[in-house]
């Protein structure tokens, strides 16, 4: 078994991939947008791109992923946030999903999204490399 940080803070790692023989488990941290100023369509969005940067950093994409928690300020956003996520995620790979309203830990953030993925590794990878 092999783990590897990626993005590391004084808190916490935006992703930790751990490497178990043939497989690779992605698990990234709640993601939230970084312009505040954005509606939800907007913040949605862009988190969404922070999580494929994410997993493009493992050579994984969201077709990966096997798990996503949202958490919305105003559970009066789920519907605009959907029309967002429904565009983003492949047709015939959607995730387990749970989504709940959530007071998130500062007022502007309208959207946080955690996501759990899994990445086969060819049998010729090694995961010390």
């Amino acid at each position: 078994m092999k783990i590897v940080r990626h993005d590391i803070g004084p808190r916490f790692s935006e992703m930790t991939a751990v490497y178990l023989g043939q497989a690779k488990l992605l698990y990234l941290s709640g993601q939230v947008a970084e312009n505040t100023s954005l509606d939800i369509t907007g913040q949605t969005r862009e988190i969404l791109m922070f999580i494929d940067r994410l997993l493009e950093k493992e050579g994984a994409d969201k077709t990966a992923i096997v798990s996503a928690r949202i958490f919305l300020a105003s559970v009066g956003d789920y519907a605009a946030m959907n029309s967002v996520w429904d565009d983003w995620v492949p047709q015939g790979h959607t995730p387990s999903r749970t989504t709940v309203g959530a007071k998130l830990i500062r007022p502007e953030y309208k959207i946080e999204i955690e996501i759990q993925a899994i990445v086969n590794q060819p049998a010729n990878t090694s995961a010390n490399t």
